[in-house]
């Protein structure tokens, strides 16, 4: 059937199987805003929208005087940038999607966007289609594409007066948006659009449903692209294809709908910060937390970084990611393409997290008990049940516990003075 341009239809929709399997993602903020490098990927807006006096001095003290927000564009060089460098990096991190921002809310495009005359990285900047040559990489290695696009532009002139008229024309969206969104799709076809800078304008001024239809009825992605839910003002966590609700969003209980948690490798911004410390980067353990408690309750998760401007993603985001991808390597099993169980985490502790598939379960504890004997309160076990340990060897020694549920004796771990990694995870066959 064809979809209509209109929400009962769109969200009608059933949402590409391959998403939900994946569950696991990277996320890529890069643009001018890696230039100053500083603060956040909002930086003119805070330095020019905002004038907030920090961004104010930051720029007098490193930048001639007369410096504007145009003039980091030919700085953005990309240099280092070795696109399949970061194909295997992302694969290695056990990501199965990758997300790349190919515009923000600057206006700046990642490639030669033909309505965005002199400001994209073709001709200015790098001089080159920074998202396909990405693009090319990561479908070398067998990774879906995604495209992170911004609708509005804060600056753009033609933007600026569609909000003046509170937004009852709409120049910005036909010579801009639209013509930007239909031709990323044409000339990348992309697995995914991960809409953003929707919420100062409803839908109907976007024109958002009627580029849904035609996404989901004609374009060359039809059968397979995957949308997210910010689509205009009130539409986020209500309409599109997975709804991101919002930011680091953590709904707490099972939705019933798909869903998923962007998060940060960087705690407090998403594009590239030269200032950034290591107590300011998401730990081992959280981004293992947050990936385990995020599928079960049936989320995708998707990591971010931000490369520098030459492009390279620092040592320690690269580093974080392959301890996911190792951690992943063992556990993977309870990740990918599993389901959330009738019971997504132990009520007694929020540190037992459940996933499924059919009629296995797996129990993932994130940390390891004292006496190395897992309790579980929720699996009802059956004389034939099996209980293995991923990553290791043979089945474990189990009985009922006097309650209800299991226990479980783990393997002896040696003691050591560092605690152990984070996570593992015990696969239960034969219970209920």
């Amino acid at each position: 059937p064809r979809y209509r341009p209109e929400w009962a239809s769109l969200d009608a929709r059933p949402l590409p199987a391959w998403y939900d399997r994946a569950k696991v993602g990277v996320f890529v903020h890069w643009g001018v805003f890696s230039v100053p490098a500083w603060g956040s990927e909002w930086f003119w807006w805070h330095w020019q929208g905002q004038r907030d006096a920090a961004y104010e001095l930051f720029v007098r003290r490193r930048f001639p005087p007369g410096t504007t927000y145009a003039d980091f564009a030919p700085r953005f060089t990309a240099y280092d940038f070795q696109p399949r460098q970061w194909a295997r990096l992302f694969q290695r991190a056990g990501a199965r999607y990758v997300v790349l921002t190919t515009k923000h809310h600057e206006g700046f495009t990642n490639w030669g966007s033909p309505v965005s005359w002199n400001w994209n990285s073709v001709d200015t900047g790098p001089h080159r289609d920074l998202v396909g040559e990405l693009g090319e990489a990561l479908r070398e290695s067998n990774l879906r594409y995604g495209l992170y696009h911004s609708l509005m532009e804060w600056f753009n002139p033609l933007y600026l007066a569609d909000k003046q008229s509170d937004f009852k024309t709409q120049s910005f969206v036909l010579k801009k948006t639209m013509p930007e969104l239909y031709d990323l799709v044409l000339k990348y076809k992309p697995d995914l659009i991960w809409s953003d800078g929707d919420w100062e304008a409803p839908d109907s001024y976007w024109n958002s449903t009627s580029f849904l239809a035609w996404l989901y009825n004609d374009s060359p992605v039809k059968d397979t692209v995957v949308v997210n839910d910010r689509w205009g003002r009130g539409c986020s966590c209500r309409h599109g294809g997975f709804y991101n609700c919002a930011d680091k969003y953590r709904p707490g209980t099972l939705p019933g709908h798909k869903w998923e948690m962007c998060s940060s490798l960087d705690k407090l911004s998403w594009g590239y910060r030269s200032n950034m410390s290591l107590a300011e980067v998401m730990g081992e353990m959280s981004m293992i937390e947050e990936l385990v408690q995020t599928v079960s309750l049936g989320g995708n998760y998707l990591l971010n970084v931000g490369p520098t401007k030459e492009g390279v993603i620092a040592p320690i985001f690269q580093e974080r990611l392959l301890a996911l991808g190792r951690w992943l390597d063992t556990n993977g099993e309870a990740i990918y393409e599993s389901q959330p169980w009738r019971v997504q985490v132990e009520n007694t502790t929020d540190t037992v997290w459940y996933t499924s598939k059919g009629p296995v379960v797996f129990a993932i504890f994130l940390f390891w008990p004292r006496d190395s004997v897992l309790r579980l309160a929720s699996p009802i076990p059956s004389p034939g049940t099996q209980v293995t340990l991923l990553g290791f060897a043979g089945t474990l020694e189990w009985q009922e516990s006097p309650g209800k549920g299991m226990l479980i004796t783990l393997p002896y771990l040696l003691p050591s003075p560092l605690p152990p990694q984070s996570g593992w995870a015990v696969k239960l066959e034969g219970v209920k």
